[in-house]
């Protein structure tokens, strides 16, 4: 089936599942819309026509699809429109993220084609796949693009097969993060920490500051401090570190569902 363009989906805070959405697009000689859910949420519905192809990638917070993306994503309608999903995790596990990221686009009218999990420097502890996605990874990345291609360029709807991914219904409960990022005194107030803040979680008055209540943690504002100003601060941020760092130092590898 011709595909007259390809719509690059994804919410990216630390930049590594934007990384890997745009590797997977690459290979697609095609016009490209980028719809980068940090700088310009989907507040309103939005179709896709058949003709389409749909590139999404969103990344892993215990376990799941961050809820403030998950019902942006449901504002996308699709019209059998042909779909790649893809998760970016941290190296400990996505658990069952890919599965409800598929069921999100199959209920709203996509036809899911291509599926894959892979691992990313984790954006809490970046210490943890510091070096990931690496050589070995863009390879599976650069083959799994390759295979999508393929199965696009022979898709029709009425051919539609179903695609088992990894994942269990009900979904995990996504525990809460007790560590919260905040500013310290290297904070110039120029505010595009809360301009990207997807929680609403940092305070215009003072944004330094951190709605605990709100912030899930998702380190947008610590990537795109140009001070450096925000991070997690504190004895049990090094704690939570060291023992992360002990349990998740097992590689894990992509997985690739097609």
């Amino acid at each position: 089936m011709a595909m007259n363009g390809i719509r690059m989906i994804y919410a990216s805070p630390s930049g590594t599942t934007k990384n890997v959405v745009e590797l997977v697009s690459s290979v697609f000689d095609r016009p490209k819309n980028t719809y980068d859910l940090l700088v310009s949420p989907l507040k309103e519905k939005t179709e896709v026509p058949a003709e389409e192809a749909v590139v999404v990638g969103m990344p892993v917070f215990s376990g799941r699809v961050p809820a403030v993306f998950a019902r942006q994503l449901q504002n996308l309608k699709g019209n059998n429109t042909p779909a790649i999903a893809v998760v970016v995790y941290g190296n400990r596990a996505y658990d069952d993220a890919l599965l409800e990221l598929k069921n999100i686009f199959e209920t709203s009218g996509f036809i899911v084609v291509a599926a894959a999990a892979f691992v990313a420097r984790h954006s809490v502890f970046p210490s943890v796949a510091a070096d990931r996605p690496d050589e070995s990874d863009r390879k599976i990345i650069s083959a799994f693009a390759d295979r999508c291609r393929e199965k696009l360029e022979t898709f029709t709807p009425d051919r539609k097969q179903e695609l088992k991914v990894s994942g269990n219904q009900p979904y995990r409960e996504p525990s809460a993060i007790p560590l919260k990022p905040s500013g310290n005194n290297k904070c110039n107030k120029c505010m595009v920490c809360v301009k990207i803040c997807p929680a609403g979680a940092i305070s215009q008055e003072n944004p330094r500051k951190t709605d605990k209540n709100l912030c899930f943690s998702c380190t947008a504002c610590i990537y795109i401090c140009s001070q450096r100003a925000r991070a997690f601060h504190g004895p049990l941020a090094f704690i939570a570190r060291k023992m992360f760092e002990k349990k998740c130092k097992r590689r894990c590898e992509p997985e690739i569902f097609d």
